[in-house]
């Protein structure tokens, strides 16, 4: 074994606690790259495998009553590959033992359409539905949630008449990977999707020889802006209500929502954790090599070229890291497949596998040992450009000046002891300033890991305390007039009852254009209000249009703009209205107006089609089996139930989160800190040997050393809360969807819990620096070169 090999060894092994706190900093930084990386590749790879194999449509529309007919016109379209017609309806459904009301689409095609045609649905149990039959299928979420399967009924509301269903089968869709309502917030125990005969739905809904919804799938090549517009056109006689392409429709704009973001977290934090790992990467070899120069004089007195001792320090650097990257790939494997196994109760795939590609490892890896080489580099060179005779001379001694405050005349305030602490810190004011900034990195990341809990509870308060302060929202199936919120006052139990109107809308504002929906509230709606993240209350103004601010941005409107309306229900008018406002809503991309405005652009009235009720907080039993027996309702939602649900499935994730950052926060903190001093012992060891020997007690040295630490610590943590603040600011830049706003909200417990966290890995790194210290040999330190 070479001389350079053996010392490798041993200097590997002297800074053993050290390497180990370094190569925990980067196996964090690289376990979170891979995890986050891997697990939006498997989303994507399960959402691309499951689109193509179940033929997923490029474009959709929706009509009032179409003749079936008309199916042969649109599969001549230009692009037009295949089309599939069939009826859709949203409707109420009961379940034996549920009081609450349930929502549920049903989708009414031809069974072997279901099974062969586009759209096509994957059966995970059970068996078809029977053609003519109330036999159904019903997606996999919402049987999971509520516990049915083969041979469970089910009572569903169809055009009026309560109708029991057979569920035969239990089956997925990518239509409805995420199932959610186009209108109304929407869970996975409130909202079921079910797949009947198409011949027997029509019946119920006297919907015989026609359909109101089509699907399309394109040539390779074919441009759906095309189809869309030759759609609309056919369309537009059987009241369309405007065609739009698979990156508009509901469930794959969550999906690609979700993807986006978790590139983005993928992304973001790790590349902090790899910064941070070679920034003390960085300091620890400078300072091993500061303490090792009469080593490197010796070598090349020896006749070791430069490039030989730099190898040496390089490969102490790459060893180090090395350990750190197949620890990272082995806990970024583990955290990937249980995200992974979490996204499973969101988004339902046929198959969804956890996969790592090679290029995610490769990647992470060469870019921390290139990062770790290049900080090594700067390490090594200023010692390797000086000659053999000097660099065995021992540095020059830091030049004595007074401490600010002595220079200040304030000297006297402080002891001797803590004068000797202020002086250390001054006198080596560019480490100081390292070892707080890695501190401050520790605290910032523990703060943008752990915040989430804080902005899901303001975010639920905004939209669910404050917008919309109802206890129970639905859909009516038709527009009803003016009246109907004066018979929703009578329900049992309700205080209070409002309507308002949902049309759907294309925005036109030059080149840019948007597909949302535009809602009339009253003037005096108390259960619906605009509400933005600092709960201010926007108000409407008679005859324009409020923008939500998101929409306000793709747009690139402002209050006093004017705006094309494309109406895409009813007459399908269009008219230019004018920007009144923009609310910074956390939730959707809408446009609200008051009623009377909206119903002299749309020409048809004062109608409406959903309401908002308030309880008086009682037994809502009665309110319930009321809502149940009333035709024309498409879905009714509780909001306590909503919250519940919410609350419960983001709990875990958020746990998890949080505690799996805590720990690479921790680590980052230990290894900041614990370097600091064990370098810090390195280079002071002659002073405090000195001041033993001279009858300083253990304790009181153990002071002086620390204190600067403690010093540290009070000055990193601070600065840490400005950088969590910031980090959790970049954070949501990244991360925010593009039909929600994150609120950058972070309470004082979280602050506290950043910084009694960091004191406490600070405090564990203080008790092993103080228990080496004890271990000093007085007599080897205080033998010094001449």
């Amino acid at each position: 074994m070479k001389a350079l090999h053996r010392k490798l060894l041993r200097d590997l092994w002297a800074l053993r606690m050290q390497a180990l706190t370094i190569a925990l900093v980067v196996a964090s930084g690289i376990a979170g790259f891979v995890g986050s990386l891997s697990t939006h590749d498997s989303l994507l790879e399960a959402r691309d495998r499951y689109y193509a194999s179940a033929r997923f449509a490029d474009v959709f529309s929706q009509a009032r009553r179409a003749p079936d007919a008309l199916a042969l016109r649109l599969a001549e379209l230009p692009g037009a590959a295949e089309v599939q017609t069939r009826l859709v309806f949203d409707t109420q459904i009961a379940l034996e033992g549920v009081r609450q009301p349930l929502a549920a689409r049903i989708v009414g095609a031809d069974p072997f359409a279901l099974e062969e045609g586009i759209n096509r649905v994957t059966l995970r149990s059970g068996r078809w539905p029977a053609r003519g039959s109330s036999e159904v299928l019903v997606n996999q979420a919402f049987a999971s949630a509520r516990k049915l399967g083969p041979g469970s009924t089910v009572r569903a509301l169809l055009n009026g008449r309560m109708q029991t269903l057979q569920v035969v089968g239990v089956g997925l869709s990518p239509e409805y990977i995420y199932a959610t309502t186009d209108a109304l917030l929407s869970d996975d125990r409130s909202f079921g999707i079910f797949w009947m005969d198409r011949e027997r739905l029509a019946a119920a809904f006297d919907m015989d020889g026609a359909f109101n919804s089509v699907a399309i799938k394109l040539r390779p090549g074919a441009s759906a802006g095309a189809a869309i517009e030759d759609l609309d056109r056919l369309l537009a006689p059987y009241g369309s209500r405007g065609a739009y392409p698979r990156r508009e429709q509901a469930s794959d704009k969550v999906l690609a929502g979700e993807i986006a973001q978790q590139r983005a977290f993928g992304v973001f934090l790790p590349t902090v954790f790899l910064a941070v790992a070679v920034f003390i990467l960085n300091v620890v070899l400078g300072r091993q090599v500061a303490t090792q120069r009469d080593q490197i004089a010796a070598l090349k007195a020896l006749g070791y070229e430069d490039r030989s001792i730099v190898a040496h320090y390089l490969s102490i650097s790459a060893a180090i890291v090395g350990a750190g990257i197949a620890a990272g790939v082995a806990l970024g494997d583990w955290l990937g497949r249980y995200m992974t196994g979490m996204y499973t109760g969101f988004f339902h795939f046929p198959e969804f596998y956890y996969q790592r590609a090679g290029w995610i490892v490769l990647l992470a890896a060469a870019a921390c040992l290139a990062a770790a080489a290049a900080g090594s580099w700067h390490a090594v060179r200023g010692v390797i450009s000086l000659r053999a005779a000097e660099a065995m001379r021992p540095p020059s001694p830091p030049a004595f000046r007074p401490l600010l405050l002595e220079r200040m005349g304030l000297g006297r305030l402080t002891s001797p002891a803590g004068r000797m602490i202020l002086r250390s810190v001054e006198r080596r004011p560019f480490r100081a300033l390292l070892t707080v900034l890695g501190i401050a990195s520790a605290v910032a990341i523990l703060i943008a890991g752990t915040w989430w809990k804080d902005a899901i509870d303001h975010l639920l308060e905004v939209q669910f305390s404050a917008a919309q302060p109802g206890d129970v929202y639905l859909g009516f199936t038709e527009l009803r007039g003016p009246g109907a919120g004066h018979e929703l006052a009578r329900l049992p139990g309700v205080l209070r009852a409002e309507a308002s109107r949902s049309i759907p809308v294309r925005l036109h504002a030059g080149h840019r254009s948007y597909r949302t929906a535009v809602q009339g509230l009253a003037p005096d709606a108390q259960l619906r209000r605009l509400v933005d993240e600092h709960l201010r209350v926007a108000p409407l103004a008679a005859g324009g249009a409020l923008l939500t601010e998101r929409l306000a941005g793709v747009l690139e409107l402002r209050p006093g703009d004017t705006v094309r309306v494309e109406f895409l229900d009813g007459e399908r008018r269009e008219r230019e209205l004018t920007v009144t406002g923009v609310v910074g809503e956390l939730m959707g991309m809408g446009v609200y107006m008051d009623l009377e405005t909206l119903a002299a652009l749309a020409g048809d009235g004062p109608l409406v089609n959903s309401g908002a009720l308030r309880t008086d907080g009682g037994d809502l039993g009665p309110l319930y089996d009321r809502l149940k027996e009333m035709p024309g309702i498409a879905g009714v939602f509780v909001k306590s139930a909503l919250i519940r649900y919410t609350r419960e499935t983001s709990a875990a994730n958020i746990l998890f989160f949080t505690g799996v950052l805590t720990v690479f926060a921790a680590a980052i903190a230990v290894g900041v800190v614990y370097n600091s001093a064990r370098i810090a012992l390195a280079e002071r060891a002659w002073e405090l040997a000195t001041l033993r020997v001279l009858g300083f007690t253990q304790r009181e040295v153990a002071v002086l050393l620390l204190a600067e630490l403690g010093i540290e610590l009070l000055l990193g943590i601070p600065l840490g809360f400005v950088g969590g603040y910031h980090l959790s600011m970049a954070l949501v830049s990244a991360t925010s969807a593009e039909h929600f706003t994150i609120p950058l909200v972070i309470l004082p417990s979280t602050y506290a819990y950043a910084g009694l966290t960091t004191l406490a890995a600070g405090a564990v790194s203080a008790w092993i620096v103080q228990r080496r210290l004890s271990r000093l040999d007085l007599v080897g330190v205080l033998k010094t070169r001449e």
